[in-house]
């Protein structure tokens, strides 16, 4: 079902380089990560209220091959920089994830509270972790797609443009970066 949506995606990209309307250039990318900013599609973000900087500096590294993803890498490859650009404002209007329906187990979320508290987590993506400037809102995002983007930053498999997140993640085992996705994507 998941490559059904990437090839319908592409073909609306590749149809949608003339659609006169922003929404309409946008259906690609929302036909993944949500019509509303939140995703249904395993490991793939939600991007609603995401930070307009840090979108705009991710499909520039998208575009410019600096951030490794085909579909991505493939999608962005015609954006203009006025593209860049509205296309980032579009998703940080996007209503912001919610958070799921459960609050969490209380041991384990006041265990992560204290491991994200630990390892600052929660200055550099704010107390609220909707994050500011080019750091991104990870509050309410999909579980899996948290633990998923620890565990690469922490083997360098993924690459940020500065090592922060590297460096931050070598100490923390994958048992407290899978404790960590669950509570943030649960932070209310």
């Amino acid at each position: 079902m998941h490559h059904l949506l990437v090839f319908l995606a592409l073909i609306v990209a590749s149809a949608g380089a003339s659609a006169e309307t922003l929404q309409e250039r946008m259906a690609p990318c929302l036909a993944c990560h949500g019509e509303t900013g939140k995703s249904e599609i395993e490991n793939t973000p939600s991007l609603g209220a995401q930070q307009p900087a840090y979108v705009l500096i991710q499909l520039y590294m998208f575009r410019e091959k600096l951030r490794t993803f085909e579909i991505m890498n493939e999608m962005a490859k015609p954006l203009t920089d006025d593209d860049l650009r509205a296309f980032s404002d579009f998703i940080a209007a996007l209503k912001k994830p919610s958070s799921p329906d459960d609050s969490g187990d209380p041991a384990r979320m006041q265990r992560a509270q204290a491991l994200a508290q630990q390892h600052r987590c929660n200055t550099c993506h704010n107390t609220d972790y909707a994050g500011r400037d080019n750091i991104p809102r990870i509050a309410n995002q999909r579980e899996d797609y948290l633990a998923k983007t620890m565990r690469e930053y922490k083997d360098n498999s993924r690459h940020g443009y500065d090592a922060t997140m590297a460096d931050v993640l070598q100490p923390v085992t994958d048992e407290q970066i899978a404790d960590l996705a669950y509570y943030i994507a649960r932070v209310r």
